[in-house]
């Protein structure tokens, strides 16, 4: 079988997979998976995701702590867990960091708000890309990337340009659940956009306008499992594997083929992650 999906942002480390990860892997290998990120969310699942780095050749990881984990976060315990993207070659971002306002019980605004500037300029400092989790936070988001400088000149000249010439400041907008003139926004400041199960679902205005909306070479697919499996599976756990049925989705809403769709967003992701295609 063919290799041409980069699944860019999954959890092949949660605890979901732990009674048959075995057999998630071998089902990778078997598949037309080419790559997989594995993305941490807190200290110790992006130890986890180091591991998993070091032990599957098709896994690329990211560390980082997601704002729902930032509880007794130390400056010392994070930069010790962001000094993996110095250290393993395999660690390839920094991620996912961000903002979620969901839930009211949530740390506060502020909090997170801090421990997202912190990590964001680490990142700068090592020209490291950068996975962002925002949910119901656009605004708080793109405020916060922007005041610390994650689309400034200087950031956009420590990368190659886009294909067409455009600026790339290696800022992914993961599982993107905003508008399409939103999309548009960040894409002109010179980031990159992923679209996952969602853009799959019968009531995915939204994301269906946000894949018209970027251009093929601002887009990056996901499944962000094991959560939000894509229609048919909708519902199971999701799995790598899955990232082709969103695939198949971008081909159908952009009129290309599933080839077309799998490869170009394949070489997105290597680009963007900095990885030397094999």
């Amino acid at each position: 079988m063919e290799k041409i999906l980069f699944d860019s942002h999954s959890h092949i480390s949660d605890e979901a997979f732990d009674d048959d990860r075995d057999a998630l892997i071998e089902e990778i290998r078997a598949s037309g998976l080419k790559y997989c990120m594995d993305i941490g969310s807190s200290l110790k699942t992006s130890m986890e995701c180091v591991e998993s780095a070091r032990k599957y050749d098709f896994c690329y990881a990211a560390v980082g702590v997601h704002p729902a984990e930032i509880e007794g976060l130390t400056e010392s315990a994070l930069y010790g867990c962001l000094e993996y993207f110095v250290t393993e070659p395999k660690v390839v971002a920094v991620g996912e960091i961000g903002l979620d306002y969901h839930y009211d019980d949530g740390p506060s605004k502020e909090d997170q708000i801090y421990w997202f500037e912190k990590q964001i300029k680490w990142a700068l400092n090592y020209k490291a890309p950068i996975a962002i989790h925002s949910r119901d936070a656009d605004e708080d988001t793109m405020e916060t990337l922007k005041r610390c400088g994650a689309f400034s000149k200087e950031r956009a000249a420590a990368f190659p340009p886009k294909p067409s010439g455009a600026p790339d400041c290696r800022v992914l907008l993961h599982c993107f659940s905003g508008s399409a003139e939103l999309a548009r926004q960040y894409i002109k400041l010179g980031a990159t956009v992923s679209l996952a199960g969602p853009v799959t679902f019968k009531n995915a205005r939204k994301a269906v306008e946000v894949a018209q909306a970027v251009d093929l070479e601002s887009l990056l697919i996901e499944t962000d499992s094991p959560y939000m499996a894509p229609v048919p599976k909708r519902g199971e756990r999701n799995k790598p594997t899955y990232v082709e049925y969103v695939a198949r989705k971008i081909a159908e809403i952009k009129g290309i083929s599933y080839e077309e769709a799998a490869l170009s967003t394949m070489k997105n992701a290597c680009r963007f992650y900095g990885i030397e295609e094999r």
